[in-house]
């Protein structure tokens, strides 16, 4: 059928027609319009990473410490039989009291199925033991023993080693300040309360 195309936009009213009780009057010139969930704004030109740098850009520089620090750390966790995974972990639990594996899970900054087979293992070491959750049978509640806690105490000197070097250089104030920006910026893009 070849009939006038049909505009599928909605037509906007003549000057003076009656509106739709629903319907906004059309601002006066010069007048911002009333924003409208639907229509997207031009986004403000942003940086290309080449302008910014790679040296600049806080994201590569995050990646690159840990990156540095969890290699320094590579050859005494190994000597204790530990992984990343069972090192963040058993680091969580010496400071945090049974949290719920889902809990352990975003603090160790671990996949929940990667943590799930570093817990097994772990409890297989009897470094770890998992409790039922009173309020919720679901839920499993996850402890440091006696000898996790004894090879996360291993452990630590070399860390708190490592630690000192990344601020060598840099004064108390300084230190304070960068963990308090760092402390906003995970503020700012966490999924969850902790």
């Amino acid at each position: 059928m070849n009939g006038p195309r049909r505009d599928p936009r909605p037509a906007r009213p003549r000057a003076g027609a009656p509106r739709a009780p629903d319907q906004r009057p059309e601002p006066r010139a010069g007048e911002p319009r009333p924003h409208d969930p639907h229509v997207t704004e031009p986004r403000a030109e942003v940086p290309r990473l080449g302008e910014i740098g790679l040296q600049n850009f806080a994201p590569y520089l995050m990646n690159r410490i840990m990156g540095r620090y969890n290699a320094s750390l590579r050859e005494e966790m190994a000597s204790l039989g530990l992984t990343t995974p069972k090192m963040r972990a058993l680091a969580v639990l010496s400071v945090i009291e049974g949290p719920t594996i889902g809990e352990l899970a975003v603090y160790a900054v671990t996949e929940q199925s990667t943590l799930s087979r570093a817990l097994d293992q772990l409890a297989g070491e009897g470094l770890v033991r998992r409790e039922s959750h009173e309020g919720d049978a679901r839920a499993t509640r996850v402890y440091a023993t006696e000898e996790g806690r004894a090879a996360f105490e291993r452990l630590w000197p070399h860390m708190a080693e490592n630690y000192a070097r990344m601020f060598r250089g840099i004064s108390e104030a300084e230190r304070r300040a960068f963990v308090a920006t760092l402390q906003r910026i995970l503020k700012n893009i966490r999924k969850h309360e902790i």
